[in-house]
């Protein structure tokens, strides 16, 4: 009688754990990023400081880009017409600077809260 009981409050508590574990580890953010006429948008980008977050970029443009950032230490061609997906953080609060490097002079930044 013990023993079953020890079980089933086992069951139980397993239970609540993998009902809270998921939502969590579902709910990494996505931020969309379009590149258009050699521009970021949104040029400026918000993101929640301590977690994951992929940055989905879009290219909208004829030509290919490269999202590249020095500080997040990535890079990733960009297809015209295409999308790629960049993972950062989880990132101290601050400000990241991206830009293509296939046109340098658009830049962006995240703003990491």
């Amino acid at each position: 009688m013990r023993l079953a009981l020890i079980t089933a409050l086992l069951v139980a508590l397993a239970a609540v754990v993998v009902a809270l574990a998921v939502p969590v580890l579902a709910q990494e953010p996505t931020v969309t990023i379009t590149i258009k006429d050699h521009q970021f948008v949104p040029s400026e980008v918000p993101i929640p400081a301590g977690v994951r977050v992929e940055l989905t970029i879009r290219n909208e443009q004829a030509t290919p880009a490269e999202f590249e950032s020095n500080s997040l230490h990535r890079e990733k061609v960009v297809p015209s017409g295409g999308s790629a997906s960049v993972f950062v953080g989880p990132l101290q609060p601050g400000r990241y600077e991206f830009f293509d490097d296939f046109h340098p002079a658009s830049r962006g930044v995240l703003v990491v809260r």
